[in-house]
């Protein structure tokens, strides 16, 4: 008998955007591009300016993003979307396995990463701190974060477009305000005198813990997906 629920909670989006927010690129991409700042003499003024706009430009990104492919996925058949449901369980469930595996053999064998070659062009371009380069910037992570690192987003965009609604839309805005809630803090914090060293500690030693948390993550919204695809779990 099919366990009647509505889902994705607002506990489940919550949850998941949390963890997904503690983003090693999108952080790490901030306090490079602050590091240059500083080296430069630039105030503080104008530190947070830039910064706060390389944050939008992220936010609306991401949100831009999910909202057309959450609409994608709702205007499909609804025979179609059990396959693609299940298929992208299995996708999510795979990242999982692949993140927790990181905890344990970090960089050994295939990781979800960024490439190294557009890595590289990441920290060509964080050197460019004026009002286009710094919004360029964080439309081209988020644009490259969303193939590779995305996992998260995508099970919770999945989820979502079973009952694309208002309040849908309305999770997925809170799900990207969380998303970035560690961007405004860490900008913040070094505007207020934190040491951007102490930063970098944290972000280094944080960033193990955080894959075993996403990888458990994702193992569970993945099979989540599959018992939503086929009738286990019905969204009412």
């Amino acid at each position: 008998m099919a366990v009647e629920a509505y889902l994705p909670s607002l506990v489940t989006v919550v949850t998941t955007a949390a963890i997904d927010s503690i983003n090693p690129c999108a952080i790490g991409v901030l306090i490079l591009m602050v590091s240059v700042m500083l080296a430069g003499k630039q105030s503080t003024k104008r530190m947070l300016m830039l910064g706060s706009l390389y944050v939008l430009s992220v936010l609306v990104v991401y949100l831009l993003a999910g909202l057309g492919l959450m609409y994608y996925l709702s205007t499909l058949p609804l025979y179609l979307a059990e396959y693609i449901s299940i298929a992208v369980g299995i996708l999510i469930i795979l990242a999982g396995l692949l993140e927790i595996k990181d905890y344990f053999w970090y960089g050994r064998w295939f990781s979800l990463s960024i490439p190294y070659a557009v890595s590289k062009k990441i920290h060509k371009y964080s050197s460019k701190t004026t009002i286009l380069g710094v919004i360029f910037l964080g439309a081209f992570v988020s644009a490259v974060e969303l193939p590779c690192t995305g996992a998260p987003y995508l099970a919770i965009i999945t989820l979502l477009s079973q009952n694309f609604d208002f309040a849908a839309f309305l999770l997925l805005v809170l799900y990207n305000i969380i998303f970035v809630a560690p961007l405004i803090i860490i900008l913040l914090m070094v505007a207020s005198g934190v040491k951007l060293y102490e930063i970098k500690k944290w972000k280094q030693g944080a960033r193990p813990y955080m894959r075993l948390l996403i990888g458990l993550l994702l193992v569970g919204l993945g099979w989540l997906l599959m018992l939503i695809a086929n009738g286990t779990i019905n969204l009412g």
